[in-house]
């Protein structure tokens, strides 16, 4: 059984990077040797693997990915993940928190979230391996009068060049429908406000138009009404905390906005077909 954490952990990435700022080369046979390779965490930062060499089977808030070198993925502070499995596995990972992360950078990888792993082509990967390499050079250069600066220019170039991948895949702005483009601010404003706003009444009030008619953008986007998408985004939530911390499930609802406990349970019930309890007690075997 898995030790039982009263919330869930965040990785601070520690000592020397207390700066908001961190990048690191590692070899996971060596690093996650006699280490129980299924411990889950958040990260207290954005943080990017680039996957140089092998292959790893990562889960993150209940989707498992493989990722094969050569890629890279994005991970948002919010999201929960842990390492299944590996094999042979070099990694560079940079991590930059709000602070020293580009204000531009922050609203798009806002956007964009959540992301899947991003297979790199060779000449793409060389790009990003180069920049890696220049990056952890300037990493111990620390008697540097503008050592900072250095560091988190070098790492907020990493960034772009990461999102710059992403947005290749994703549907230009430029190009949304208005449907879409109110379904995508709606969920900008959802992931900020899910625990204190429970109705679509909130979020059309901040979006300045009438809740039937944000309603009818998000459902004609996306397929599903407001109330849909409010509700999956909760219940995500409450899975990463039953799953990963040992709260009560009173102690979670009342997180997550609920002060009606049996509300929150029946709730949690219907969405996901069995009790909050089953669902921890299942995924705790």
């Amino acid at each position: 059984m898995r030790k039982k954490n009263t919330s869930i952990p965040v990785n601070d990435f520690g000592g020397e990077y207390h700066s908001g700022i961190s990048i690191e080369k590692m070899c996971l046979n060596d690093l996650l040797k006699g280490i129980d390779a299924q411990h889950a965490e958040r990260h207290d930062r954005h943080s990017f693997h680039l996957l140089e060499k092998g292959t790893i089977t990562i889960e993150v808030d209940f989707q498992t990915y493989q990722m094969t070198a050569p890629s890279v993925i994005y991970m948002h502070p919010n999201q929960v993940h842990r390492i299944l499995s590996f094999e042979d596995v070099t990694v560079n990972s940079w991590a930059v928190n709000n602070e020293n992360l580009h204000q531009e950078y922050l609203k798009i990888l806002e956007e964009l979230t959540p992301l899947k792993p991003l297979p790199l082509n060779e000449e793409i990967f060389s790009l990003f391996k180069d920049a890696a390499s220049l990056c952890l050079k300037l990493s111990i250069r620390k008697h540097d009068r503008l050592y900072h600066s250095l560091l988190k220019d070098s790492c907020n170039t990493l960034v772009s060049m990461t999102i710059s991948q992403y947005l290749e895949q994703a549907k230009s702005a430029d190009k949304l429908s208005r449907f879409e483009a109110i379904a995508k601010a709606f969920r900008e404003i959802l992931e900020q406000n899910f625990s204190k706003l429970k109705g679509p009444a909130g979020y059309a009030e901040k979006l300045n138009i009438s809740a039937p008619y944000l309603n009818e953008c998000v459902k004609n986007a996306t397929g599903y009404p407001v109330s849909y998408h409010i509700q999956q985004r909760i219940i995500l939530e409450a899975k990463r905390l039953l799953y990963h911390s040992g709260k009560s499930v009173k102690e979670i609802a009342t997180q997550l906005g609920y002060d009606d406990y049996p509300y929150f349970s029946r709730l949690f019930t219907k969405i996901t077909g069995m009790s909050a309890l089953s669902f921890r007690n299942r995924n705790r075997e």
